[in-house]
């Protein structure tokens, strides 16, 4: 086996490698609510999750186009810099699974393809139209989330004022299922096409597939939508724990309001005509919640925890790109 071909079988690894724990670190997203409202139990949310997380990753490839031409230009990616942005994004994803602590795998891909490109030739390497634009996006969807999770949400209490809350709570605990089928979905379909972005540029790299064929081949897509499916059915608990509960005391009603403009919001970035951005579910789920909550009443979030994961979605894009720097500079030297 030539070394081509070897560091083209490491990249695909790490890949999915790095879907499977994009699936189970981000679980939570889209079952964390339902669960925590016993809509679901756990296995069942779970498995869900996973089902749809599947279909949702064979949908569309506009994102996976983005990602492999919008960070670095793709015919000057070697594989060393996929290997060493792969392996920052997944030490950070392991890190902040390991402490509970609902951070961006979004942002760890990203800040990876950076850190591993600007080691490999310098600031001059990056696409900074892109960058600008996906970074744009990561840092709005959020607040887009929150806004309208906080507009939803008074929507909700102003349509069910007059029912008991014990209608409306097991009404939208049914509701919920849907809801988080449908998050479950979005997630999917923007999610996965972040490691079939960086496949579609090792293959390029490795002079496999055209620079001007994006498009991620069948074998890409089936493998991510399988890879990330596995990581869903594994769970992340620890961050559903954080997400269901820590932020605010989530009733069905609230957790159906969540999901839906999770939902929007990320359908949107994904399918909308000429922007097929690479979102982070966690920041968004994150944001809506804290807007549902806002819409009840302020004092219902708990700010000390939203500020710990701001903090923590500050420093990963910084911190996955001097990771990923460092292990090109290792890699390089070894291959």
């Amino acid at each position: 086996m030539t070394d081509l071909s070897l560091m083209l079988v490491v990249v695909v690894f790490l890949a999915l490698a790095f879907d499977y724990i994009n699936g189970f670190h981000d679980t939570a997203n889209a079952i964390a609510t339902s669960v925590s409202t016993r809509a679901l139990s756990p296995k069942r949310a779970v498995f869900l999750a996973a089902a749809f997380n599947f279909i949702g990753a064979l949908v569309s490839t506009g994102v996976a186009k983005t990602i492999a031409k919008d960070i670095v230009n793709p015919q000057v990616v070697t594989q060393e810099t996929v290997v060493a942005a792969l392996v920052g994004a997944t030490l950070w994803n392991l890190l902040t699974w390991y402490f509970g602590i609902p951070s961006s795998s979004s942002h760890a891909l990203i800040g990876g393809m950076m850190g591993a490109a600007i080691s490999k030739a310098g600031v001059a390497i990056l696409q900074w139209n892109g960058v600008v634009k996906i970074v744009l996006a990561l840092i709005f969807s959020p607040l887009i989330g929150f806004l309208l999770g906080f507009l939803i949400m008074k929507a909700l209490f102003y349509l069910f004022a007059d029912y008991t809350p014990s209608k409306v709570n097991n009404g939208f605990r049914r509701m919920q299922v849907l809801s988080a089928s449908l998050l479950a979905f979005n997630h999917g379909s923007n999610d996965a096409q972040k490691s079939m972005g960086i496949i579609t540029m090792a293959l390029i790299a490795g002079g496999l597939q055209a620079p001007d064929q994006l498009n991620p081949q069948l074998w890409v897509k089936i493998a991510c939508a399988i890879a990330m499916a596995l990581g869903t059915a594994a769970g992340g608990w620890k961050i559903i724990k954080t997400m269901g509960g820590k932020i605010f005391k989530i009733e069905p009603i609230n957790g159906f309001a969540s999901d839906l403009s999770s939902s929007a919001v990320i359908w949107t970035a994904t399918i909308f005509p000429g922007l097929h951005l690479p979102v982070s579910t966690t920041h968004v789920v994150s944001g809506s919640i804290m807007g549902v909550g806002s819409a009840k009443r302020i004092s219902a979030v708990r700010w000390g925890v939203a500020q710990q994961m701001l903090i923590a979605w500050i420093v990963t894009i910084p911190s996955t790109a001097l990771v990923s720097g460092l292990v090109y500079q290792i890699v390089a030297f070894v291959f």
